[in-house]
């Protein structure tokens, strides 16, 4: 089944979860390692991977959501 815009979440989480992108990106440029984000935001190895990876790529812009209109 696909989700639409936002994979399924709340506004609300979705703000929490660019906030844990961002705290993430604040982390890459300070030199943490992927397993050290991970293991302080308490996501997965291989999203940290992917959002170093879009980070190294575009900065913070490409850790923002997509589909998030509304900032709270």
């Amino acid at each position: 089944m696909r989700y639409p815009q936002g994979g399924g979440l709340t506004p609300e989480r979705q703000v929490f979860r660019e906030r844990i992108r961002m705290e993430a990106a604040e982390r890459f440029a300070a030199g943490a390692s992927n397993a050290e984000v991970a293991k302080d935001l308490r996501v997965s190895v291989r999203s940290v991977q992917r959002w170093r990876r879009a980070w190294q790529d575009v900065g913070a812009e490409g850790l923002r959501s997509a589909g998030l209109e509304l900032v709270l």
